[in-house]
């Protein structure tokens, strides 16, 4: 049975959830009650992770996932199912942001962005989806991002993949009716490692620096979904889009 607000034992799903973003939400929701069940790429620091959420006396379970792979999806959320009985929330977190000039022609940065951004969330919601509507309730948080309203040089791809994880979102809204909840996260600058992925050296430069000028900490991101997650079960937060004060 759904809780039908506050974050306490509700069972989040969260994918991306090694670092940044992702890690912060996973330690802010076990923090306060949920039960997380964690699902990233790097199995080391996934495994680091849970096991600071357990010491901590949270609960955890966590599968190496690789959003590129609808098994590894189904699979996650499959292992909450079998955990927890239920799952109330699944954070479609998982993204990546290699960008470059269109002129560089980096064909394989730009289908690795709409494997993971893209198809990846799709992934999510074909993995959910049928759950949340045999339990009668669920809730989708989709991370997009401000290039998902505002496209750049230089970030064409990405903010494509973001505009189109808004589309998604926003269709999935209202197909959703009375019973799920959708809920797009859209951050400006965010203190995380996405830089790593840049293969434009001058692009990477430029981002770094304007990340350790004035972007914002992860756990910002996290407490915005932690918000949307502790409103009653009737009340849906459609979209948060926050920014640090000084991003343009």
């Amino acid at each position: 049975m759904q809780n039908s607000s506050g974050i306490k034992d509700k069972v989040v799903v969260i994918t991306g959830a090694s670092s940044g973003i992702g890690e912060a939400t996973a330690l802010l929701l076990a923090e306060r009650g949920a039960k997380v069940v964690l699902g990233a790429r790097g199995p080391n620091r996934l495994k680091a992770l849970a096991a600071r959420i357990a010491d901590a006396g949270g609960e955890v379970a966590y599968a190496p996932t690789d959003v590129k792979r609808r098994e590894d999806v189904t699979n996650l959320v499959k292992l909450a199912c079998q955990r927890y009985r239920e799952v109330d929330v699944l954070v479609n977190n998982a993204g990546i942001m290699p960008v470059s000039p269109l002129d560089d022609l980096r064909v394989e940065d730009w289908e690795e962005m709409i494997d993971v951004n893209i198809k990846g969330l799709l992934y999510g919601i074909a993995a959910a989806l049928p759950v949340f509507r045999k339990q009668g309730f669920g809730h989708f948080v989709n991370t997009a991002s401000t290039a998902g309203h505002k496209t750049v040089p230089n970030q064409s791809v990405y903010s494509g993949t973001k505009f189109a994880v808004r589309a998604i979102s926003e269709g999935l809204r209202q197909e959703a009716g009375d019973k799920l909840r959708v809920t797009i996260i859209s951050p400006g600058f965010v203190r995380t490692n996405f830089t790593d992925s840049v293969t434009n050296p001058e692009v990477k430069a430029k981002l770094a620096e304007s990340r350790d000028k004035f972007a914002m900490p992860p756990d910002a991101i996290a407490r915005a979904i932690a918000f949307a997650i502790e409103q009653p079960a009737d009340i849906d937060v459609n979209e948060i889009i926050l920014r640090p004060t000084a991003q343009i």
